[in-house]
């Protein structure tokens, strides 16, 4: 039976949407604010969550960030009795499929509700067939830059060890892809890879959710919990942005490393772990140090082999091949079978863009450009904001030449359905105005293009605006 969460700091509306997902026969939870969602979604997984915006403790635009780390696959549909178009945009941008005004309208609430379930379920879906792909193909890192080689051809060296990792780099480089590539190549290889992200998990949570606890421990606590830790041993701990630890948690973490063992929140005796530990960071560690912030001793213990990721504008020899990687397989995910490329000049228009945001931006334009496009091959039209901000100009459609004998009287006939020609002269046989003519051949395009706005912006080349 499908789940959906309920956040809310207000318990008639708490009510109200419980009352009526469970008629639909939802099993439905609630909390109070972005904080109680949190250990909620530790605790169990949801198809749906229903979040409001405006929340005391942790407001809902931080707990949609929060959930898109802790659970990217859960559809988030955001309500707010304060909403604007601002507000709709921007909770949109940051992920949640869908916004919804209070008082909320019920009807469009459980059509919104069914939308994301179908979504949800895709995905759980898709996961489950990559599940089995994995377990068949090792993971890959696309590309041949002399940078992305040597990171190669390090990991093959140092997967047999049990040497701990540290991998560095911008947001979006791929630091989490390394680590499931030295995975897959060590002998824990037939064990579980744990990734958790340090920055996603609240303060309050990350030392149970780390080291786990017994029933009890503190309120809240019905159950005992496995910690990640211990859900690695035999394979491999993947604790991204792990600069973001505090100094307490950093303490209890060179004890895990240095004594091979955890203590559980509320337990008196200490469990043993084996685990092959491997840490990323988009941070400069050796500053955290000088300035107090990160433990020195813990930093030797993470960085026992140290790699970089350099951005994708240090290696933009590595674009071509990482464009053709993502358009084959997001054209086979998303149905777009017929797309069977991208043009070269739209190649060397992505080579010459910085990627401020990496190797996850140029996915995510290129998923887009996938979506939109409407014919079988990507071109600059797919990425209009990337040639704005290089200043590319947009290729257009070079009108006809027409000859004097074409536009005589007795040579055009009105528009009609039937005919498809322009009419470009008066009843008196005057050349009609510029402004009636574009009104004629925008006309003609919106009959000729089934009034598809972007292909006829495409060929007349103008805005869709």
């Amino acid at each position: 039976m499908a789940r959906i969460l309920v956040v809310d700091d207000q318990q008639a509306i708490r009510k109200t949407l419980r009352d009526i997902l469970e008629f639909e026969k939802y099993t439905v939870d609630e909390a109070v604010d972005g904080l109680d969602c949190m250990v909620k979604l530790k605790k169990a997984d949801y198809d749906v969550v229903v979040m409001d915006i405006k929340m005391p403790k942790m407001d809902g635009m931080e707990a949609l960030e929060r959930v898109q780390m802790l659970a990217p696959d859960t559809p988030v549909i955001m309500i707010s009795g304060h909403a604007n178009i601002d507000t709709a945009v921007e909770a949109v941008k940051k992920g949640a499929f869908d916004f919804i005004s209070k008082p909320p309208d019920l009807n469009r609430m459980l059509i919104t509700v069914r939308n994301a379930m179908d979504k949800s379920s895709l995905i759980t879906d898709n996961k489950t067939l990559k599940v089995k792909v994995s377990k068949k193909k090792k993971q890959e890192m696309v590309g041949n830059s002399k940078s992305l080689t040597e990171i190669k051809e390090t990991i093959e060296l140092v997967a047999p060890s049990e040497a701990r990792v540290l991998v560095t780099g911008s947001n979006g480089t791929g630091k989490e892809l390394v680590a499931r590539y030295l995975h897959d190549r060590s002998p824990r290889s037939s064990e579980p890879l744990i990734e958790v992200n340090c920055a996603a998990i609240p303060s309050e949570l990350i030392e149970s959710e780390l080291f786990g606890h017994e029933k009890g421990a503190f309120t809240g606590a019905s159950d005992k919990h496995l910690g990640k830790f211990q859900e690695a041993h035999g394979g491999t701990l993947f604790l991204d942005e792990v600069g973001e630890l505090t100094l307490d948690m950093q303490v209890k973490l060179l004890r895990a490393i240095q004594e091979g063992e955890i203590d559980p929140v509320g337990s008196s005796k200490p469990v043993k772990v084996d685990f092959r530990l491997i840490s990323a960071t988009n941070r400069n560690l050796e500053e955290e140090v000088r300035e107090g912030n990160f433990r020195e001793d813990l930093y030797y213990r993470l960085s026992v082999l140290p790699l970089t990721v350099p951005p994708l504008r240090m290696r933009r020899e590595d674009i071509p091949e990482l464009l053709r990687h993502f358009v084959a397989r997001i054209a086979a995910e998303e149905g777009r079978s017929n797309i069977k490329g991208i043009e070269r000049q739209t190649i060397e228009m992505l080579c010459n863009f910085d990627w401020p945001g990496n190797i996850r931006q140029l996915e995510n334009a290129v998923f887009r450009a996938v979506v939109l496009c409407e014919g079988d091959e990507l071109t600059i039209h797919e990425f209009p904001q990337i040639a704005a901000q290089l200043d590319y100009e947009m290729p257009t459609v070079e009108a006809p030449k027409l000859d004097a004998a074409i536009i005589q009287p007795q040579n055009i006939q009105p528009l009609n359905s039937s005919q498809n020609v322009l009419n470009l002269v008066t009843g008196e046989g005057d050349i009609i105005s510029l402004e009636k003519a574009e009104c004629e051949i925008i006309k003609f395009a919106i009959e000729k293009y089934n009034g598809s706005m972007s292909k006829i912006a495409r060929k007349l080349a103008l805005s869709k605006q």
